[in-house]
């Protein structure tokens, strides 16, 4: 099976991949990791894998339908199996999610359909539960929704600040994203 990673920050869901990928206990090729940020970390963790980079800076495109054709476009290129959404924050358009339909992965750190969007830790701190996690889904052209593959529930400690718990709940998604790739390949 071969992935294309996509990114925007430090890529420490990514990481976490190739160390699976490069220890053998996860059977698939990573084509390559794109960015929507030249700055963006997991670029720098993918070139010293060894794994092909490209960036869509979204900031240089004055019209997002035409940045969004060219993600898809560059993407496709590497004729992935699947596309994993792992910390990129950006919403594609209905056309990305149909060039890749059943086959664009997201994580997000909140058990979903609770919390959706890019502020799933907060909001759910400022809910007041007492229990959030993380979830594996495929992506639809919805925001965070689209059928759940995996969740794993991580307990919200008393007086937690938002970081910390963020840290927590990525440790698990990290192991929850391995997991449920390990699961698509042997399917």
């Amino acid at each position: 099976m071969r992935i294309v990673v996509l990114v925007s920050g430090s890529g420490s869901n990514l990481q976490a991949v190739i160390d699976a990928v490069q220890a053998g206990d996860l059977p698939l090729e990573i084509a390559a990791v794109g960015a929507d940020r030249v700055d963006a970390y997991g670029l720098e963790r993918a070139e010293a894998a060894g794994i092909s980079t490209f960036v869509v800076p979204f900031r240089e495109y004055s019209d997002r339908s035409v940045w969004d054709a060219e993600l898809t476009r560059t993407v496709a290129s590497y004729e992935p199996d699947v596309v994993v959404s792992s910390g990129f924050m950006r919403i594609v358009s209905a056309s990305f999610i149909e060039t890749f339909h059943g086959r664009y992965l997201n994580t997000h750190p909140a058990l979903l359909p609770a919390f959706p969007g890019a502020h799933g830790v907060r909001d759910a701190l400022a809910y007041g539960v007492k229990v959030t996690g993380c979830t594996v889904h495929w992506a639809d052209a919805g925001v965070d929704t689209g059928p759940i593959i995996a969740q794993e529930a991580v307990e919200v400690r008393d007086g937690e600040a938002e970081a910390e718990l963020h840290e927590r709940i990525k440790q698990v998604e990290r192991r929850l994203l391995v997991r449920t790739l390990s699961e698509i390949v042997q399917n």
